[in-house]
């Protein structure tokens, strides 16, 4: 039976309806009240040597769903006026209050792509959830001005032993200490990478760390993770892009060759030039004549995946600007996709 719940609400207190089910599956109207953050607005500089201080204790107020509910808590940022797109979870908990120290949100905060050379507008909220069967209710959202320090940024990884590593120049087979990485740039439990993978019925599996201890494998074959899974077979020798997530146990792997495309190059945008890849450095290279213009990377003959660079630092990102070539001349273009952060190198001969 479907019951019905209308609350009258007084006091000038303003609540807005949500539905929910019982343990019957049927839906119930019932209220909420979003948590409301403490104002954290000001401008924070930081410094490798407050990297072990607190750098602030961000407190909330209880959600209100109209019912009992076990409530938790997830602390998150992102750029000033992205709407939370692509939100990075600093703590999730039951309480309301979490700390976080000034080292490890200034590694979120480079991770995330953040300047060290001017202040960066961060939004800061925080999410409730009861469950999957109701809406989440986020707080309202503060500006921090922070300023990160640079340092070097220790992305967490998953490591890719296989019987491929011997022929492609990774150490011994299923060594997973020897094997290729792939990366979470953006620390949220999403890795990828690059790994040539050499030889014939090639598989491999993801470690945790260098060693066996938690590994992860694909008994049905199906795309799915698995905690001590099957060997993962790959279809043919190649250099490949792999992908994993660890929170919804998924990955994904896609063969691919690369070349440079653009108005610089010989054949304009075209057709590529296509690129080597070379054993011993692990990089991707061409020499070429190029004229004043631009180049961008793309793989497979096809815009489905390409680089460029926003920033024009040489640090490559998908779907990213045009690279402006200055000037004319014969060039060596060197492409790193094993790095985490991928890499590039435009250099006149």
């Amino acid at each position: 039976m479907k019951k019905i719940i209308i609350i009258v609400l007084a006091f000038g207190f303003i609540f807005q309806s949500c539905i929910y089910k019982n343990e019957e599956g049927d839906p119930v109207i019932g209220v909420y009240k979003a948590p409301v953050m403490d104002d954290v607005a000001g401008n924070y500089v930081f410094t490798e040597e407050m990297a072990n201080n607190v750098f602030k204790t961000f407190k909330w107020t209880e959600a209100d769903y109209g019912f009992p509910s076990a409530t938790t808590y997830s602390l998150q940022i992102d750029f000033a006026g992205k709407n939370f797109a692509n939100a990075v979870e600093l703590v999730n908990t039951t309480a309301t209050s979490a700390s976080i120290t000034v080292g490890t949100l200034n590694q979120k905060l480079l991770a995330m792509g953040a300047k060290t050379n001017v202040p960066n507008d961060i939004e800061v909220r925080v999410v409730a959830k009861v469950s999957d069967y109701v809406q989440t209710l986020p707080s309202n959202a503060p500006v921090m001005k922070i300023l990160p320090y640079k340092v070097v940024i220790i992305y967490p990884s998953l490591y890719l032993p296989g019987n491929y590593q011997a022929a492609s120049g990774y150490g011994s087979n299923w060594s997973p200490n020897l094997a290729q990485q792939i990366y979470s740039v953006k620390q949220n439990g999403k890795y990828e990478g690059y790994v040539n993978m050499e030889g014939s019925d090639i598989k491999y599996k993801y470690t945790d760390e260098p060693n066996w201890d938690v590994n992860w494998g694909d008994d049905g074959f199906n795309g799915s993770l698995e905690r001590n899974g099957a060997d993962i077979p790959v279809p043919e020798a190649g250099y490949y892009r792999i992908k994993a997530d660890i929170n919804a146990l998924t990955y994904s792997y896609l063969k691919t060759d690369w070349g440079v495309i653009g108005d610089a190059t010989p054949t304009g945008w075209d057709s590529d030039t296509n690129m080597t890849y070379d054993k011993v450095t692990k990089t991707l290279k061409v020499t070429m004549d190029l004229k004043v213009g631009k180049i961008k990377f793309r793989a497979n003959d096809s815009w489905d995946l390409n680089y460029g660079d926003n920033n024009f630092d040489g640090s490559l990102e998908e779907g990213g600007a045009d690279i402006p070539v200055a000037a004319a001349g014969n060039y060596t273009i060197t492409l790193n996709l094993e790095v985490a952060g991928y890499a590039y190198e435009i250099k006149k001969n």
